[in-house]
């Protein structure tokens, strides 16, 4: 079997865990779920794992160059080690939007404007559960609600840092980081798509000004 054929036949069923582990993760750790009711749910997740785990490595015998693949699907690797990544998969269902297909300057920026927000909604859905799965257990926790655990995450992801919530735990330490370098990224982003959107405006309006002023000197000089 070549890789292609194994992407298209893994590329629903992984959809599907992906929604599967956001859904139970999420009851997890907003519910509060303690030992031992939590044992099936965390099973159901460790087999969702073992899925994520089975289809990278698949992937990564069937690629070829394997070192190549490897390098540039960075991102597979990290929806296997990092929890958080896996909704991230759900960014795939935005490929049945037609209007998303195209390869046209306009289009790949209203592609990658949406893929933008969606992505940062749900790292920050996911960095808020995180944080909360983290924090609200331990002693002297200050974030002990799924309200708190996102009212953090937006004054994190925007460097505004109130500093009324914060993380005790390493592990939310981590999370933190990670939205941190999160919204560096966030906002590349936006100027990066915003310096694109104007100079196409810039180059549109030159172009409309500057045909017929040619036009009308070469008509003249007949």
């Amino acid at each position: 079997m070549v890789l292609s054929r194994w992407q298209r036949l893994s590329e629903w069923p992984l959809v599907a865990a992906a929604v599967i582990f956001t859904v139970l993760y999420a009851w997890v750790v907003i519910a509060n779920v303690q030992p031992p009711d939590d044992a099936l749910p965390r099973f159901l997740l460790g087999v969702i794992w073992l899925v994520f785990a089975a289809e990278y490595v698949v992937c990564l015998v069937l690629a070829r160059p394997r070192g190549e693949w490897f390098r540039t699907h960075l991102g597979h690797l990290a929806a296997v080690l990092v929890p958080s990544v896996r909704p991230l998969l759900l960014l795939r269902l935005l490929r049945l939007v037609p209007s998303l297909r195209g390869e046209t300057g306009g289009v790949v920026r209203n592609r990658l404007t949406i893929y933008g927000v969606a992505t940062t909604a749900l790292l920050a859905f996911m960095g808020a559960l995180a944080v909360l799965d983290a924090e609200q257990n331990a002693p002297e926790a200050n974030i002990h609600q799924f309200g708190d655990a996102v009212w953090w995450v937006a004054v994190t992801v925007t460097s505004v840092g109130y500093g009324d919530y914060y993380p005790i735990t390493s592990t939310g330490r981590w999370v933190a980081a990670g939205l941190m370098f999160g919204g560096l990224v966030l906002l590349g982003a936006v100027a990066a798509t915003l310096s694109s959107w104007l100079i196409d405006r810039v180059r549109s309006r030159h172009g409309d000004s500057g045909g017929p002023g040619v036009d009308a000197s070469s008509s003249g000089s007949r």
